[in-house]
């Protein structure tokens, strides 16, 4: 069988890269758009977390950063040179906490494989001695990449609804412990969680340098978190669909079955009066 390729590459495993006409950079760092004109890796192109990786419309109906459709988001793939024989490069500067797990996520669900996550982002690869520049960069011209649905498991908020206070299902809310705790809430209009929720922060993933943490220690960490429940039966969700695919790069990354994204998130829940966990 042939090996998995992972989908975390190391900043010092970057230097290969430009040798291959099949190598695709994107950077995805949501909201730095000035940052990548001034500087950003050789040969990266840029992919607006807005734009290209949302269909933004009503927040109340799929949250801030709903997916696109099929259709959309095969032209933004079209758009930045990715054929279905690309080995795409995803990074960001959170991380890949920002959107680079976000595109790595979309395109593990529209079946490609040859998609990895810089290790440490922006910084670490440039910290590795991986060229920047602040040049345009040109995508190659291809055909259309042509794709029929999201084959990863997704949630709806009806069905967060159902299952998140039940024993058999566990709904993880990664966003930061204040934001769980409903103590602040710099983005959405309400503070507070899911009821049933359990508050796993995405940056638990990674270690003090802001690198993921090994594989085995992640596959540990979850497999204990999740030891009740079935695979099938764990839920993901964020703010608004795009930390939440920090996590399941994460339990990809340790060799975990990628759960259940409810992309829609708190920002969605919260505008639909539903039942809140607010702060005391």
């Amino acid at each position: 069988m042939e090996n998995k390729l992972s989908p975390i590459i190391k900043p010092e495993e970057l230097t290969w890269l430009n040798q291959d006409d099949e190598i695709v950079i994107i950077d995805a760092s949501a909201g730095s758009k000035t940052r990548y004109d001034e500087q950003h890796l050789a040969g990266a192109l840029f992919a607006d977390v807005n734009e290209d990786l949302a269909n933004i419309g009503d927040f109340a109906v799929g949250g801030r950063h709903p997916l696109p459709t099929a259709e959309q988001f095969s032209a933004v793939l079209q758009k930045l040179g990715i054929t279905k024989h690309s080995h795409v490069i995803v990074y960001d500067d959170k991380n890949g906490g920002n959107a680079a797990a976000r595109l790595w996520w979309m395109l593990k669900a529209i079946g490609h494989e040859k998609v990895q996550v810089i290790d440490g982002g922006f910084q670490a690869a440039v910290k590795a001695g991986f060229p920047t520049t602040d040049k345009i960069e040109i995508p190659k011209s291809v055909e259309k990449y042509q794709i029929t649905a999201w084959n990863l498991p997704l949630s709806d908020i009806n069905e967060v609804e159902k299952v998140a206070k039940t024993d058999d299902y566990i709904v993880i809310d990664v966003r930061d412990a204040s934001r769980f705790a409903g103590l602040t809430e710099p983005i959405d209009l309400i503070a507070g969680h899911i009821p049933g929720a359990a508050n796993i922060p995405f940056t638990e993933n990674l270690d003090a340098t802001g690198a993921f943490l090994a594989p085995e220690i992640l596959k540990e960490k979850y497999a204990e978190a999740l030891a009740h429940v079935k695979p099938e039966n764990v839920i993901v969700h964020c703010g608004s669909g795009i930390t939440a695919c920090h996590t399941l790069l994460a339990m990809d990354y340790a060799g975990l079955p990628i759960p259940k994204l409810y992309v829609g998130s708190w920002s969605e829940w919260s505008r639909n009066n539903k039942e809140m966990v607010l702060a005391d």
